[in-house]
């Protein structure tokens, strides 16, 4: 190999390279000084007047409704779910045939009572659920279990101002008829507690 030869010409500059990456950022800087007040905007448009009476009509349209609704919900409670109501209770009919002691039971842990007809309105109430409903006796909340020929309602309150006892009820020859069921005519009878039947169970309403 020869020697070394003389440096050549410098080229020309090639092509920016690519940035590198950003750096940190740097400490946050003294707050400046409080710029000028700004002019003042345009006086602003007048607003419209109220149509209140349009609105009025729309609210009562909406009330009516909700009247609508709360009637149609009261449909789908009694027809479809099958559930019968006064002002202060339900009532449901549980078809499952259970006897006296497992009746009260699934009435309690659902949050009611097996079904107590204290006034002559319930009573029929309850009886014509029963008849409409095909049946012909559900086990009410009536008993003598405590107290021989004592009957009370399954809250232990007396039948002191109303029962419906069927003609010649109770009986009880052999003294174990200590419960009572409701024949279709709304009728009582009593009955021994270990029949099993169907049974109507009394929720009270939710005080809004």
């Amino acid at each position: 190999m020869g020697p070394k030869g003389d440096d050549g010409e410098k080229g020309d500059p090639g092509e920016e390279g690519k940035h590198g990456k950003v750096g940190r950022m740097g400490p946050k800087g003294d707050k400046g000084e409080k710029g000028l007040l700004g002019i003042p905007g345009g006086k602003g448009k007048a607003g419209t007047v109220c149509d209140c009476g349009r609105y009025r009509k729309v609210v009562g349209q909406l009330d009516i409704s909700v009247s609508r609704l709360k009637t149609s919900m009261k449909f789908v409670k009694n027809v479809i779910a099958g559930i019968r109501e006064t002002e202060e209770k339900f009532y449901y009919i549980v078809q499952e045939e259970k006897n006296y002691r497992e009746s009260l039971t699934h009435c309690r842990i659902r949050g009611g009572m097996l079904a107590m007809p204290k006034d002559e309105a319930a009573n029929t109430l309850i009886a014509d659920y029963v008849a409409k409903s095909g049946f012909f006796r559900v086990f009410i909340g009536v008993n003598d279990l405590e107290r021989e020929g004592q009957y009370v309602f399954t809250d232990n309150t007396p039948l002191q101002n109303y029962s419906n006892w069927n003609e010649g009820e109770p009986s009880d020859p052999y003294g174990h008829e200590d419960c009572v069921e409701m024949l279709s005519s709304g009728r009582w009878n009593d009955t021994e507690c270990h029949l099993t039947m169907y049974f109507v169970c009394e929720f009270v309403k939710k005080k809004k």
